[in-house]
């Protein structure tokens, strides 16, 4: 359901747009494809929060066949990637897990993912490029 109602960005102008146009909010993009279950358990998560933060926080979804523009830019080789973008700067957020420039598994929790966007939003009004995420999502200490 969430796939189908999130907007999409068909072409690499939709996704600069996007990007370029938003002022005040933080634009969160997820590169995946639609067929892909992992894809489709995030956007269902995406669907649920999008209208809790809507006011600091654009929702968009882009699919990694359809758009290849920044496939190779941003690195997108995951199933599912989450990107975020404030001011048309890319916005960094340290989850612990080595890569800042995206998130690239599914967050099943809905707050945790409030909270995330909360942080970077935060972080980005303040003029900081990257921000701590509010959980650790390293593996180190899992046994």
């Amino acid at each position: 359901m969430g796939s189908l109602v999130l907007p999409h960005l068909h072409t690499g102008w939709h996704v600069d747009q996007a990007i370029l146009s938003e002022e005040d909010r933080l634009v969160v993009i997820r590169f995946g494809r639609l067929g892909d279950p992992a894809c489709m358990a995030q956007d269902e998560i995406l669907y649920k929060i999008a209208n809790r933060v809507k006011n600091f926080c654009v929702i968009y979804l882009c699919d990694l066949d359809e758009v290849k523009d920044f496939n190779s830019m941003y690195e997108l080789y995951d199933p599912m990637t989450i990107m975020f973008f404030f001011r048309n700067k890319h916005m960094m957020c340290d989850f612990g897990t080595g890569n800042n420039n995206k998130l690239n598994w599914v967050l099943d929790d809905k707050q945790e993912l409030i909270d995330i966007l909360d942080t970077i939003y935060r972080g980005a009004k303040k003029g900081r490029g990257l921000v701590v995420s509010p959980k650790d999502y390293s593996t180190r200490y899992r046994y």
